[in-house]
C-alpha cells in the first residue's frame, strides 16, 4: 500500500476509536478525520468536502421534518392504541405492537418513531404487570428491520442510494429495496417474536423505582424565628446538601418550584428535599428545619410537578460530567431523584456521579420540561411518567396527506427524493403541522454532519487505495467461496461494524470497500450496495452503534449483554437472507 493508504487507514481507525469510546462527538471525530486528510493532501478539498454539496444530507434533514410532523399531530396514535389494546399472550402482544411498528418504519424516521413509541410501550407494559424489558428492545430491533424495505425507511439507505449516483450508478428507486427488505424484515419479525420471550430477561426500569417514592422525599419545617427564617435558600446552605435536593417549597398551601437559590425563606415554609433516604443526614443537623414527620409526595401537585425519564446520548453536553458539574438543577429546573446505568441504579451520592451515555436519570420536576428539552441534544429521550398519551390534533388529517404525497412522488419517479422530501417539509411548515422554530429542532444535525463529513473520509479510502487493497485480501481469502463468499464478508463486516459505530458512518465507510470488491471480481457492484444497505439497518448487536438501540437501554433496564442475546440470531437471520436473495434479484 501507499503511504497515502497507511495514513488513511491510521486515520480511519484513530476516527472509529473515537466513535466508538465516545472519546468525543461523533460530528468532531468524522470531521476530525476528515481535515487530517485533506491537510495530509491525501484527498483535495473538493472530495473532502463533497458531502456538504451532496444530495444525501439535506434529503435526511427534510425527512426529519416529516417523520416529526407526522409524530407530533398524532397521526398513528389510533394504530398505536390499536397495537396496545388487544389481549393475548406475550408473543400475541409482539406480534400486534410489531408489525405496524415495521410497516410505519418503511416511510418515516426511525428515531422519532422509537421517541413516540417508547413511553407509551412502557406505560402499557407496567399496566400490564410485565417488564418493559420484554417488549422495548423488540420494538426497537422491529423499527430498524422496517427500514430495510424503502429507500426513505431510513438514513443509510439515502446516504448509499447517494454514494451510488456519485460514482456512476443509478441511485435506488423508492421501492427497488422492497425486494430484499420485505422477505427480511419478515424473517427478522418471526425470529424476534419467536426468541425474545426466551432469551430477553425481566429487567427493573428507571420508572420502578416510583415504587419506592418514600425513599426519595423528606418533608421538613422552616422554624418561625430560627436562623432560616427570612435567609436566602442558597445563603442558608439548602443548595449543598449530601444526598437531597430542595425541589419544593410550600407556603401558604401555594407550592413555589422550581425553587432559586434567590428564594427566601420565612417561618412556617414546608420543605421538600427528594434524595436517597440513607444520605439525608445533612437534614438532621440543619438548625433551624424540624421534620414534618411525613415522607411521601402526596403534598406535590402534579399540575405543578412530575416525574420525568431523560436518556442521555453520546452527543449530550452532561456526558463525563457530575450533576453538580453542570449546575443541573439551575441549568434544568429538574431534581435529579435516580440515575439508572446498565439496569440498575447507582448507589452513590448523587451530585458526585459522572454520567455516561446510555444513564437513565429520573427526574423531578415540572410539567414543560419535556417541550423544552426532548428536541435538544442534551437527552436522547424525553418521556413523562405517566402522562397521558400524544392525542390526535386538528392537523393530523394535513400531516397524512403531505406525507403520502411525498411518498407517491418518489416512488413513481417523479419527483426525486431530495425535492420531494424538501417539498413536503416545506408544506407541513406552510400548513401549519409544525411551527419554523419545531421544523428546525426536527433535524437532528449531528446527524447531518457525520454523514456529510463521511463522505470525505469515504473518498479517502477510495481514492489512497485502501478500499483496493482490503478487498483485494478479502478476495483473496474468500475466493473459493465466490462472490457470494464476498457478499457475505460484507455483510458481516458491515454489522460488526455496526455494533460500535453509527449506521450511517457504518455504510459511507465500507461503500469503497464493496465496490473495490465488485470491480476486482468482476461482477456488478450493485449487489453489494444493497448488501450494505440492507446490513447497515441491522445494528442489533451492542446499544452504542444505533440511536434506536440506547433510546430504550435505560427505560427498558437492559444491561449491555442484553442486545446480543436477541440481537446475535437476529444479525445472523439478516446475512443469510441477503447472501440468499440479493444475488437472485439483482444478479453479479
Amino acid at each position: 500500500m501507499t503511504w497515502q493508504a497507511w495514513l488513511t487507514l491510521a486515520v480511519v481507525a484513530a476516527t472509529l476509536l473515537a466513535l466508538a469510546r465516545d472519546l468525543t462527538s461523533p460530528p468532531t471525530a468524522v470531521m476530525s478525520g476528515v481535515v487530517v486528510l485533506f491537510i495530509a493532501d491525501v484527498v483535495t478539498p473538493a472530495q473532502a468536502f463533497a458531502g456538504f454539496s451532496n444530495a444525501a444530507p439535506f434529503t435526511v434533514a427534510a425527512l426529519y421534518v416529516l417523520a416529526h410532523a407526522i409524530v407530533k399531530t398524532g397521526v398513528l396514535q389510533p394504530a398505536v392504541g390499536l397495537a396496545l389494546g388487544g389481549a393475548g399472550g406475550r408473543r400475541a402482544a409482539l406480534s400486534r405492537l410489531l408489525l405496524p411498528a415495521a410497516a410505519a418504519s418503511a416511510f418515516l424516521n426511525n428515531t422519532p418513531l422509537v421517541a413516540m413509541l417508547t413511553p407509551q410501550v412502557a406505560e402499557w407494559s407496567d399496566r400490564q404487570g410485565q417488564s418493559p424489558s420484554r417488549f422495548l428492545m423488540p420494538l426497537g430491533y422491529a423499527i430498524m428491520l422496517g427500514g430495510m424495505i424503502t429507500l426513505i425507511g431510513t438514513s443509510s439507505n439515502v446516504v448509499v442510494s447517494a454514494l451510488m449516483e456519485a460514482a456512476g450508478q443509478r441511485p435506488l428507486a423508492m421501492f427497488e429495496l422492497t425486494r430484499i427488505g420485505v422477505p427480511a424484515a419478515l424473517l427478522g419479525l418471526a425470529s424476534v417474536i419467536l426468541l425474545a420471550p426466551l432469551v430477553l430477561p425481566d429487567r427493573r426500569a428507571a420508572r420502578k423505582d416510583l415504587e419506592g417514592l418514600r425513599e426519595f422525599s423528606v418533608s421538613m419545617r422552616v422554624v418561625p424565628g430560627g436562623s432560616l427564617d427570612g435567609q436566602a435558600v442558597g445563603a442558608g446552605g439548602l443548595r449543598s446538601l449530601t444526598g437531597v435536593f430542595l425541589v419544593q417549597i410550600e407556603r401558604d398551601g401555594q407550592p413555589i418550584a422550581p425553587v432559586e437559590p434567590s428564594a427566601v425563606l420565612k417561618g412556617g415554609d414546608r420543605l421538600t428535599f427528594v434524595g436517597r433516604a440513607d444520605l439525608v443526614v445533612d437534614l438532621q443537623g440543619t438548625r433551624g428545619l424540624v421534620s414534618v414527620e411525613e415522607e411521601h409526595v402526596a403534598p406535590f401537585d402534579t399540575s405543578r410537578h412530575t416525574f420525568f425519564e431523560a436518556v442521555i446520548g453520546a452527543a449530550s453536553p452532561l456526558v463525563g460530567r457530575t450533576v453538580k458539574e453542570a449546575e443541573f438543577r439551575g441549568r434544568y429546573q429538574a431534581a435529579v431523584v435516580a440515575i439508572h446505568r446498565a439496569g440498575e441504579r447507582v448507589n452513590a451520592k448523587l451530585g458526585s456521579v459522572r454520567l455516561q451515555v446510555g444513564d437513565t436519570l429520573l427526574l423531578l420536576t415540572d410539567p414543560a420540561f419535556r417541550d423544552r428539552w426532548k428536541d435538544r441534544s442534551d437527552f436522547l429521550l424525553v418521556s413523562r411518567l405517566g402522562g397521558a398519551p400524544p392525542s390526535v390534533t386538528r392537523k393530523a388529517g394535513t400531516a397524512g396527506l403531505v406525507a403520502l404525497v411525498v411518498v407517491i412522488l418518489i416512488g413513481t419517479g417523479l419527483l426525486p427524493a431530495l425535492k420531494a422530501s424538501l417539498l413536503g417539509a416545506i408544506a407541513m411548515v406552510g400548513l401549519r403541522a409544525l411551527t419554523p422554530a419545531e421544523a428546525r429542532s426536527a433535524v437532528n444535525f449531528d446527524v447531518i454532519m457525520v454523514i456529510a463529513g463521511a463522505f470525505g473520509l469515504a473518498a479517502a479510502i477510495e481514492h489512497s487505495g485502501l478500499a483496493t487493497a482490503v478487498a483485494g485480501g478479502v478476495i483473496s481469502a474468500l475466493r473459493p467461496f465466490g462472490p457470494r463468499g464476498v457478499l457475505a464478508s460484507v455483510a458481516v463486516a458491515t454489522i460488526l461494524a455496526d455494533a460500535f459505530i453509527t449506521n450511517n458512518a457504518t455504510a459511507v465507510l465500507l461503500f469503497p470497500v464493496g465496490m473495490a470488491a465488485a470491480r476486482a471480481l468482476g461482477a456488478d457492484p450493485r449487489p453489494f450496495a444493497i448488501t450494505i444497505c440492507v446490513a447497515a439497518s441491522a445494528s442489533f448487536l451492542t446499544p452504542v452503534g444505533y440511536q434506536c438501540n440506547m433510546m430504550v437501554y435505560g427505560p427498558g433496564g437492559y444491561r449491555f449483554g442484553d442486545y446480543a442475546r436477541l440481537g446475535a440470531p437476529l444479525a445472523l437471520v439478516v446475512v443469510v437472507a441477503v447472501v440468499a436473495l440479493v444475488p437472485v434479484f439483482w444478479p453479479f
